[in-house]
């Protein structure tokens, strides 16, 4: 699917989900809220525990799925890793949708156990073929032992399902012979799909239709015995439901599975019907989905009481990417609770109960003030997403509210408990929401827009239902009174619409965002370079290429250098400045990047900073390793450096000095520098680069001072030098040398550098990355490090990788990880060509600073 067809998936979801409603509509008119209400009073307490003991035990199949789908692509986890992610990627899909819940935390919990982006899209793709050849083989089975008959106010060309259930069943006997008897991989849009071998295939089949059995089971034994269909009947009835709301795509298929279940079963006691479908809803949905805020929350109790064993520690990290997104969704649903509530009528005995001690202004203000907080939360569940700490405090203050007000307009503890419920958690998850930034200026996506939308059509669907038979006048409009129900849902309805309507008008008259950032200008560039001049790390300097835009924090005393190609939004680095702004810089770049439809990449990132980008539920791949050598350390005695104090005897010998040409004198030397920069370019047949390597211009140059070794007192090599802030680091960046000078002139070059920082008291020297080095390639490695390993191993004939590694090796450097953190997924390939792209592409002329580049250790 394409960018622009994306964008109108959410509209075609409300779409449905409003045809969904007006059938539900027209299929309940003969019916009342009270029919359904002495339906939910009279539901058997034994039924409902049958349900419960019944949901219990189809989520503990469902880690069936996962369990498989981990064994096929042979990267073995634990079970009680595999049982976490199975339970929160279910949870979260069921209520959520797949796209939107499913596979984003999926992704995000199995990334942090060590898979990457490919293994998961294999993961992903046998959970959906274990559930589809599940699904085939149940729903062939119960429609030819016992079809239900096709309603005829549907109009079907037939009045059974029997037919359809061969053809099904012939789907599945066709999936277990090929994978039986073909044993090449299929190729689907150019990939290479390996197909399940017969055991595997079996345990597939077993597991989705043990699954489908014991979750329609669940529902089954809460309907009222007037049905009149048998269970492989009704089995049918909801494998149909299933995939009405797979197709439809609605969040936890919210009246699109009630209106299948509610026509098909034909039942004359639909009011126990929908009664029976609202207890299911709850039991199977909404519990489990609290019951993992909840597990999540307690993690995040126990990560803080007590920092014990790494395991702990991984688990962590690993609630962190997923807690947020969790308590958003719990807060969207607190915020339905509200609406609903406040769109049903009151029950009859607490309204008596409450008459005697609540006077009726507080009844009356507090249905319309805990309608307006229900629709507030709907907006700050966004916020709640982006991790800010004005959403946190807003969010806590309306469930605060909702507390109050559920128990004074109709004393519905029920509801306060699920609040208060949600409030804890979030309470315990305080810190994972520290971004600073305004909630009404939050960006609001097509697919929140359409969740949002749902959730209010089905709160006034609820109340124009329940109070249907009402004789709809002026006067209602103004009637107060203990059971004028219909009159405060009206007056709640127009508020939580009205409040609706201001957010969104005053969001269109908001200034629409400029156009896509140009390239960076001298006052920018100049703002930078007094923010890397305070930095310990020399990285920063590729800042002040030209080549890159600018992101400032807000106090503009930290900045994210970034480059756009194609799609890919590309960091050089992690952010420059203190690191108590790292993480908003990293959200601002994220929404900006949302913005523009673009994916954000973050290239050479360090170790000690992962965190940051793992908040963000980012997969990170190893690029390499960096060389920095601990200056201090440093020395040519001893038989080690042999070679190195040879050398530098042999080029003194030949006339070869050692030189640091001042800053302010560098401008006087730049002729020479140029002539032996073309002949070094003309000798190697090399084109300049940029981005992430240094380039030959004269302003760049004349910003710093430069390394120079001299012949006869004539400048053969030069390298300009970054400093680091505080003596941390020093490097060089652009080195070159002309090809009429002595064998020896890097080894000599870097000699006296490290012999000079030495004297100097900087600490480190560094000596740049060794791409696709320290990449371990074990049999159980992902398969990004097993190809990586293969080039890395074999690729000398296009880059000299081991030799680069060899070479820098010599000076006895701490070798420190770095990594590339972005979305993933099958885009991955596509961003690392256009990281690549960006290296080695010629540099734009509309720059303030022309660009063209070389790496310096090459």
């Amino acid at each position: 699917m394409t960018p622009k067809l994306e964008r109108f998936a959410p509209l075609f979801t409300v779409a449905m989900f409003c045809g969904a409603a007006w059938l539900l509509w027209h299929e309940l008119e003969r019916y009342h809220w009270q029919d359904i209400r002495r339906s939910l009073h009279g539901m058997p307490p034994l039924k409902v525990g049958l349900c419960l003991a019944l949901t219990v035990l189809n989520y503990s199949i469902l880690v069936g799925y996962d369990l498989l789908a981990v064994r096929a692509i042979s990267h073995p986890l634990p079970l009680r890793r595999i049982a976490f992610a199975s339970f929160t990627g279910f949870v979260a899909s069921y209520n959520f949708g797949a796209t939107v819940g499913g596979v984003p935390v999926r992704y995000r919990v199995y990334s942090a156990y060590g898979l990457s982006a490919v293994e998961i899209v294999r993961l992903t793709i046998m959970i959906g073929v274990t559930f589809w050849i599940g699904q085939f083989s149940l729903a062939g089975l119960a429609f030819v032992i016992d079809p239900f008959p096709i309603p005829d106010k549907l109009h079907f060309p037939f009045k059974t399902v029997y037919g359809l259930g061969w053809v099904l069943i012939a789907v599945a006997i066709g999936y277990v012979l090929l994978t039986a008897l073909w044993r090449k991989p299929l190729t689907v849009q150019g990939k290479a799909i390996h197909l399940p071998g017969p055991g595997l295939t079996i345990a597939q089949i077993s597991v989705a239709v043990m699954d489908l059995l014991v979750a329609a089971a669940s529902l089954y034994v809460l309907l009222p015995t007037e049905i009149g269909l048998s269970y492989p009947q009704f089995l049918g009835i909801y494998l149909l439901a299933v995939v009405a709301v797979i197709v439809t795509n609605v969040p936890g298929g919210v009246g699109v599975f009630e209106l299948v279940i509610l026509t098909l079963t034909a039942s004359t006691t639909k009011g126990g019907v929908v009664a029976a479908l609202l207890i299911y809803r709850v039991i199977y949905y909404l519990l489990p989905l609290f019951l993992a805020g909840l597990l999540l929350g307690w993690q995040e109790y126990r990560l803080h009481r007590q920092r014990i064993e790494p395991l702990m520690c991984q688990a962590g990290r690993m609630a962190s990417a997923i807690a947020p997104t969790l308590l958003s969704g719990a807060a969207l649903i607190g915020g339905g609770v509200l609406l609903l509530s406040g769109s049903a009528p009151g029950i009859e005995a607490r309204i008596r109960s409450l008459k005697a001690v609540v006077p009726l202004p507080f009844v009356e203000v507090s249905h319309f003030v805990g309608s307006l907080a229900g629709a507030a939360l709907l907006l700050v569940a966004r916020g709640l997403q982006q991790r800010l700490d004005s959403a946190w405090w807003t969010a806590v203050g309306l469930l605060a509210v909702g507390i109050v007000t559920s128990l004074l307009k109709g004393f519905d503890y029920e509801e306060a408990i699920l609040l208060a419920l949600v409030l804890l958690i979030l309470v315990l998850c305080r810190n994972r929401f520290y971004r600073k930034g305004s909630l009404l200026h939050q960006r609001f996506t097509a697919g929140w827009i359409g969740a949002i939308l749902i959730v209010v059509i089905c709160s006034v669907w609820i109340g124009m239902f329940a109070h249907k038979h009402i004789d709809y006048r002026n006067e209602l409009w103004w009637q107060f009174a203990f059971y004028g129900d219909a009159s405060r849902f009206l007056r709640a309805a127009v508020g939580v619409v009205g409040l609706l309507l201001i957010f969104a008008v005053w969001k269109l008259l908001t200034p629409a965002e400029g156009p896509e950032p140009d390239l960076s200008t001298k006052e920018d560039l100049e703002e930078a370079a007094q923010i890397v001049a305070q930095s310990p790390r020399t990285s920063a300097n590729l800042a002040l290429l030209g080549d890159k835009r600018f992101l400032f924090s807000e106090d503009h005393s930290a900045f994210l250098m970034y480059a756009v190609e194609d799609r890919s939004w590309v960091t050089m680095g992690d952010p420059v400045g203190p690191p108590e702004q790292w993480s908003d810089l990293v959200w601002k770049f994220r929404e900006l990047c949302d913005r523009y439809d673009g994916w954000p990449v973050f290239y050479q990132v360090e170790a000690a900073h992962l965190p940051v980008y793992l908040d963000q539920g980012l997969t990170l791949l190893k690029l390499g390793e960096e060389a920095r050598v601990p200056v201090q350390e440093f020395t040519l005695e001893g038989s080690h450096h042999k070679s190195l104090r040879s050398g530098r005897n042999k080029l003194q010998k030949a006339g070869c000095t050692f030189e640091i040409v001042p800053r302010e004198q560098v401008p006087t030397i730049l002729p020479r520098l140029k002539h032996i920069s073309d002949a070094w370019m003309a000798e190697k047949h090399a084109a300049e680069k940029g981005f992430s390597l240094g380039f030959y211009n004269e302003d760049y140059l004349r910003r710093y001072s430069c390394a120079v070794v001299k012949q006869q007192e004539t400048i053969v090599a030069f390298a300009n030098l970054w400093l680091g802030a505080g003596q941390e680091e020093f490097s060089l960046d652009l080195m070159r040398y002309g090809p009429a000078g002595p064998h020896g002139l890097m080894d000599y070059l870097f000699t006296e550098l490290l012999l000079w920082g030495r004297q100097a008291g900087y600490q480190w020297f560094n000596l740049g990355m060794a791409p696709l080095s320290g990449i371990k390639d074990r049999p159980l490695a992902p398969l990004w490090n097993k190809a990586v390993g293969l080039i890395y191993r074999h690729g000398d004939h296009f880059y000299g990788f081991e030799g680069l590694r060899e070479y820098k090796d010599k000076f006895d450097p701490v070798w420190q990880a770095k990594y590339l953190a972005s979305p993933g997924g099958l885009a991955l390939p596509k961003m690392l060509a256009d990281v690549a792209s960006l290296i080695s592409r010629s540099r734009p002329k509309a720059s303030s600073i022309p660009s063209s580049s070389q790496e310096h250790t090459s």
